[in-house]
């Protein structure tokens, strides 16, 4: 077993494990795009950047490929930890607009205003259809072509693959194919329907290192009660 802190909280974990896995069994969550369970984990989104170290060596990693180590310290939900996924979530938006998940996640973590270009493209290349036909369908007829922004997804040449069994396993596991079913003004970055915009929690704009972490938030749901 190897033992660390989380969120203040000394815990013991299997070694092995990822931080991630450690903090979704003991219950700390963490927003992810391109992680699934029995799925190869990627780190291609960064969404799950947790903080570890501490003072001036702190630092941020993906929690889902980084693993646990004895002694180290982690948090999920420090400032620093928000603003970065807030800064991921504002150019995934930019990408992909029209994804209900990442439209969820923003209004999740309080993002009312969109800064960037909106791109309107779909695929943001978390590769999960990728590892999909490939890790649990044994088929892999689809894959990552190019660099940079030339990167995209597809068959190889762009020629009808011989080994797609047109499973929709691909479609399934994808973020940009979960569209939200109000979405009708395709500039209009965040819909914020389903968010509670005015949380009674003062915590944020007490505390550094700890931020609010609890989903669902014990306060907010007891406001929605009123």
């Amino acid at each position: 077993m190897i033992t660390l802190t989380i969120n203040g909280l000394e815990v013991s974990v299997e070694e092995g494990s990822t931080i991630l896995e450690a903090a979704q069994f003991l219950g700390f969550p963490i927003p992810t795009l391109c992680h699934m369970e029995g799925l190869t984990p990627y780190g291609a989104c960064r969404l799950c950047v947790v903080e570890i170290g501490e003072g001036p060596r702190a630092r941020l990693v993906t929690s889902c490929t980084y693993p646990v180590e004895e002694g180290l310290k982690v948090r999920t939900a420090s400032s620093r930890v928000l603003r970065a996924r807030r800064m991921v979530l504002e150019l995934l938006l930019a990408s992909c607009p029209q994804s209900k998940t990442i439209q969820d996640l923003a209004s999740a973590h309080e993002i009312r205003q969109q800064r960037f270009r909106q791109e309107h493209e779909d695929c943001i290349l978390c590769g999960r259809c990728v590892r999909m036909c490939e890790e649990q369908m044994m088929a892999k007829a689809i894959g990552f072509r190019g660099r940079g922004a030339k990167r995209s997804i597809g068959t190889p040449f762009d020629l009808k693959s011989e080994v797609c069994r047109q499973c929709g396993g691909c479609i399934y596991v994808c973020p940009a194919c979960q569209l939200r079913c109000t979405y009708t003004e395709p500039d209009k970055a965040i819909c914020g329907g389903c968010a509670n915009l005015a949380p009674p929690c003062e915590a944020k704009d007490k505390f550094d290192d700890m931020m609010c972490y609890m989903d669902p938030c014990v306060a907010c749901e007891i406001s929605k009660d009123r």
